[in-house]
């Protein structure tokens, strides 16, 4: 019989078998969240005749990234603080056209039994104060493996095209400035992310005016 774990009752210690042992586990997250999405985008599709996902991405994130995020706040880089305290390694971006898509997403997201529901939070009604925006949920993604069910975390995030292009910009400027971008950019980088949240205004108020005009017509 399988019995039901969560990643952070599992003691680690520090190895090269247990480091493979957590990132399989991590990646075989990814894949149940991508599939579960793909089949969600599907049903969409087939009973609205609509595809609210434009594209799905993920990542896996590196050793250099955890240990930077771990020192940041302030723990020491073992694994099991990595376990505890890093939500993110497991990442999937959903990426659609409209911020009514994003809400509609993440209903549906919500609503699988599959998936526990651990944390949500919303930096489109609430933008970081570098004027990132983006829709985050923290799920435990049960991993059945031969003698376990492991419930292991992944985050997804849920942002439209014009809130990717931005996230991807600005992080590209936090890398070349090393995390202490000039004073000067970083104003002109919140003044772009108010810019790009008026343009998916704009877009999503174009797209109901259309609707409502061919009430008749699927969406492409």
């Amino acid at each position: 019989m399988q019995m039901k774990k969560r990643l952070s009752q599992i003691p680690f210690q520090e190895s090269v078998d247990s480091w493979e042992s957590l990132m399989f586990l991590y990646n075989s997250a990814i894949r149940e969240v991508r599939t579960k999405l793909d089949i969600l985008n599907d049903e969409f599709q087939h009973i609205h005749r609509y595809n609210p996902i434009e594209y799905i991405e993920s990542r896996l994130k590196s050793p250099e990234s955890i240990m930077k995020k771990l020192t940041r706040h302030g723990y020491e880089t073992t694994m099991q603080n990595m376990v505890d305290h890093v939500s993110d390694i497991a990442g999937v971006r959903l990426v659609c056209s409209f911020t009514s898509d994003i809400y509609r997403i993440a209903e549906m997201i919500c609503n699988l039994r599959q998936f526990e529901v651990v944390k949500i939070k919303d930096y489109i009604k609430q933008p970081k104060q570098s004027g990132y925006r983006s829709y985050h949920i923290i799920v435990n993604v049960p991993i059945y493996t031969t003698t376990d069910i492991v419930y292991t975390k992944a985050e997804i995030q849920i942002r439209t095209i014009a809130m990717d292009f931005w996230a991807s910009l600005e992080h590209k400027i936090q890398y070349k400035f090393e995390g202490n971008t000039p004073v000067q950019i970083s104003r002109d980088l919140r003044s772009c992310a108010d810019i790009v949240s008026m343009l998916d205004e704009k877009m999503l108020s174009l797209n109901e005016e259309i609707s409502q005009a061919n009430p008749g017509r699927s969406e492409e």
